[in-house]
């Protein structure tokens, strides 16, 4: 019977309203989303790139127009001469009748110009040139995400953070109240300990509201449309390792990298080379293109017709006496200038994003192994040894919450450095085009 009635809700689950909408908003989110999750459905459905493709798609479209031929022309007439007497002859008629064949240039154009392989030269690096912007966006588009994921992580451990703090302030201001109704204490020291614990509560509610945009940004990112699908962080994101791809690298085998994987810098060639392709196109240009000719006209079938059966063949082709193109050439050389210098700034971009990104990859590097090695644990200890002396009478509460206070800050300049490291190391991916966190 069970399995009847789930048959049966199932049937009629494209009915329901809710299941309508949920369609229309896309497809939800795994329950627990991981970077490699998030690049994942990016990669499939993201909306910019859903527009790059359509880019990368009309170059396709463009090389295929390139490489057709002009279709031939086909061209018919019906001539009628008043008054003439056709019964003057056998054979002989007052209505004749022409039809013509041109090949519009085709042969010429294939054969002799050749402009269609130039053509087709222009389209094939405009193409390619698509290729590289596509695949250009998606790496900066990455970058963007990565960012996004790391510091909806950070909000996250930040969350966690504050309800350590305020569990601390709490423990604190629960001591001194039954202290205050011993008479141990003033009334001041349990306001401070409860002035810490709302702090506490207060930067927990200011990290939860980050988690929330985040979270809705990051949901938009993923083009989930409407209410985003309740989805978790996987908290590992943010664990401090030092990739196996980054414990020994240098700037120059980074640079190395960069000059074999990064998209602009093949689509900044392709461009160069489309533009010089266009100019060769535009010097072929000037030679104009012969049209092949042929046709029939007859009016009657006799010698003694008007017009009597004949065949035709000709020849023609502009004449390149007024102008000869010098505007689109002196266009298509800036062209090519323009192209080539903006190669150049691209290299030299290329430089810089890899030595900043490796210089922030190592400075962050550092600090976190620091904090970790002795900063974070020291501050731990003195708090956790000023608790035990607090609660045993021999330190001030001002010492306590100092303690606490330097503990927190500790803490949060810990998330915002591992924050910072692993946006270097997405910096770094994006400088070289690479996956490098494995």
């Amino acid at each position: 019977m069970r399995s009847v009635l789930a048959a049966l809700a199932l049937l009629l689950l494209p009915l329901a309203g809710p299941s309508a909408r949920a369609d229309e908003a896309g497809p939800g989110l795994p329950a627990t989303l991981t970077l490699d999750d998030a690049l994942r459905i990016f990669r499939a459905r993201g909306f910019d790139l859903l527009v790059a493709d359509a880019q990368v798609r009309s170059a396709e479209g463009d090389l295929e127009a390139s490489s057709a031929s002009p279709n031939p022309q086909l061209s018919a007439g019906v001539t009628r001469s008043p008054g003439y007497d056709a019964s003057r002859c056998a054979g002989c008629s007052a209505t004749g009748f022409s039809v013509g064949l041109s090949d519009q240039g085709a042969l010429s154009d294939l054969l002799v110009t050749r402009k269609k392989g130039l053509r087709q030269d222009v389209s094939k690096a405009a193409l390619e040139a698509a290729r590289g912007a596509r695949a250009d966006a998606q790496r900066t588009l990455e970058l963007a995400l990565k960012n996004l994921f790391v510091q909806a992580l950070q909000a996250r451990a930040q969350i966690d953070l504050a309800e350590e703090a305020r569990a601390s302030a709490a423990r604190t201001r629960e001591l001194n109240e039954k202290r205050f109704a011993l008479g141990a204490v003033s009334e001041a020291d349990v306001a401070r300990a409860e002035v810490a614990e709302l702090e506490a509560e207060q930067l927990r509610e200011q990290a939860r509201a980050a988690l929330a945009s985040n979270r809705a940004a990051l949901a938009a990112f993923l083009a989930v449309r409407g209410e985003p699908p309740p989805f978790e962080l996987d908290p590992r994101g943010l664990e401090f390792k030092v990739p196996a791809a980054l414990s020994s690298v240098s700037t120059e085998s980074l640079l190395q990298r960069a000059a074999q994987h990064r998209p602009d810098l093949q689509a900044a060639a392709r461009q160069r080379e489309r533009a010089e392709a266009q100019l060769a196109l535009v010097q072929r240009s000037r030679w104009p293109d012969l049209t092949l000719n042929v046709g029939y006209a007859q009016q009657g079938t006799s010698a003694d017709a008007i017009a009597p059966p004949t065949v035709s063949a000709g020849v023609s082709l502009p004449l390149p006496i007024l102008y000869r193109q010098s505007g689109e050439q002196q266009k298509a050389e800036a062209d090519v200038r323009a192209q080539s210098a903006l190669q150049q700034k691209v290299e030299a971009q290329v430089a810089a994003d890899v030595r900043t990104a490796f210089a922030s990859f190592s400075s962050a590097r550092a600090q976190v192994e620091r904090m970790d090695a002795r900063l974070l644990g020291r501050a731990r200890r003195a708090r956790d040894l000023i608790e035990v002396q607090y609660q045993k009478g021999s330190a001030s509460l001002l010492d306590l919450l100092d303690a606490q206070r330097t503990l927190l800050a500790v803490n949060g300049e810990r998330l915002s450095l591992l924050a910072g490291y692993w946006t270097a190391v997405s910096a770094l991916e994006a400088a070289v085009s690479q996956e490098l966190r494995r």
